[in-house]
């Protein structure tokens, strides 16, 4: 449980970069919605690979090629899913761009990269 919660809070803090990151690129920068959200998503993945490895699941030195390669293919499918639907909530069914980013971040965050994290990623 402990572990969970770490991964939850380094997931957190990855979100703030994310969501920081969009928020900026969208309001202040002018990129469209999608850009904004997937620039956001890339420099928050960063954030969590690193909090993941060195903090939530300890990689070990000789493992980190092999972790980073596992992440990679992982965050490209979480990035994929993301995108769609961040995409498909703004734009068919009018969410706004947040909204549509936190509903599908959210239910990623424990439907999809926490399990793949700890069982494929950081094992």
């Amino acid at each position: 449980m402990i572990k969970f919660a770490k991964a939850q809070f380094a997931s957190f803090l990855a979100s703030l970069v994310d969501y920081g990151i969009t928020v900026f690129a969208v309001e202040f920068v002018g990129f469209w919605y999608l850009a904004g959200s997937s620039t956001g998503t890339i420099l928050g993945g960063i954030t969590n690979f690193s909090l993941g490895r060195n903090w939530v699941f300890k990689g070990g030195e000789r493992e980190r090629h092999i972790q980073l390669f596992r992440y990679f293919m992982v965050w490209s499918g979480y990035l994929f899913l993301a995108t769609t639907g961040v995409y498909l909530l703004t734009h068919f069914a009018n969410f706004n761009y947040l909204v549509s980013k936190a509903s599908v971040t959210l239910f990623l965050a424990v439907a999809y990269n926490y399990p793949l994290q700890k069982r494929y990623v950081f094992r």
